[in-house]
């Protein structure tokens, strides 16, 4: 674990494997669910994956509260890193951040890779746009996330439980007001110049697979892989799948 002091914050980040560099911007349920994921990347990349600020177990500053702010801080985190360009990898609240980063600012990022990102919401203004889980029981927002069998929140431990909690206090946190999106972040989409690949469960529950297509049409040089039978966290219910899809294309592909 490296330790980054970036504007005031201290940003703990995991470092895992060799090869290119490759930011990877962690999503808001089930961390532990996801670690075979990151270990999986780390087989084909250098793998920076910081925990967001809040999700770490420590209380941010009390005006750093948006999701303009992670993705400053992990803008000033790439230009720390003594790298080449990175890949940058953000699965759902990660791809929002993610993306925010790639509007602004692209000399640092050499390819974006988005799993079911949060942030835009791109119907009309009475369209649903993500699933409200705080207004579902536990086992039905269960599965908007996870299309498979249901998860047994009995075999978490306390630990595992109190990370669960702590992540849905951060994602509120950060986005509750608009919930989930970003409004303007649609018109600003077309300055994403770098290849992205869009990936997404096609029985996502939570983020609608039409919003992937609607993504690919305003972010160009864009690509979307969708996984059958998989929800909002296909890296967690179709692993293999998902790692054959993602080293293939243009998130490895770029640089070689």
């Amino acid at each position: 674990m490296e330790r980054f002091d970036l504007a005031e914050i201290s940003l703990d980040v995991e470092v895992l494997g060799t090869g290119k560099p490759m930011l990877y911007l962690h999503p808001e349920h089930y961390a532990h669910l996801q670690r075979p994921f990151v270990e999986k990347l780390a087989q084909h990349w250098k793998v920076y994956a910081p925990r967001h600020p809040g999700f770490d177990g420590r209380q941010p500053p009390s005006d750093f509260r948006r999701i303009d702010d992670l993705a400053y801080l992990y803008l000033d985190l790439l230009a720390r890193l003594e790298s080449e360009p990175v890949v940058v990898l953000g699965a759902s609240f990660g791809g929002w951040i993610g993306m925010e980063m790639a509007v602004r600012d692209t000399a640092k990022i050499r390819a974006l890779g988005l799993i079911a990102p949060l942030g835009t919401k791109l119907g009309g203004r009475d369209d649903r746009g993500f699933a409200d889980l705080s207004a579902l029981a536990e086992d039905d927002a269960a599965r908007c996330l996870l299309a498979g069998a249901p998860l047994n929140f009995g075999t978490f431990t306390a630990d595992q439980l109190t990370e669960v909690a702590q992540d849905r206090q951060y994602l509120a946190y950060y986005a509750w007001k608009p919930y989930l999106h970003n409004p303007v972040l649609a018109r600003w989409l077309h300055r994403i110049t770098v290849p992205t690949h869009l990936m997404w469960g096609d029985a996502d529950g939570f983020a609608p697979p039409e919003l992937g297509r609607q993504l690919t049409e305003r972010i160009p040089h864009s690509q979307l892989d969708l996984f059958s039978d998989a929800g909002h966290y296909p890296q967690i219910e179709c692993l293999e799948e998902l790692m054959a899809k993602l080293t293939a294309g243009p998130c490895a592909k770029i640089g070689e």
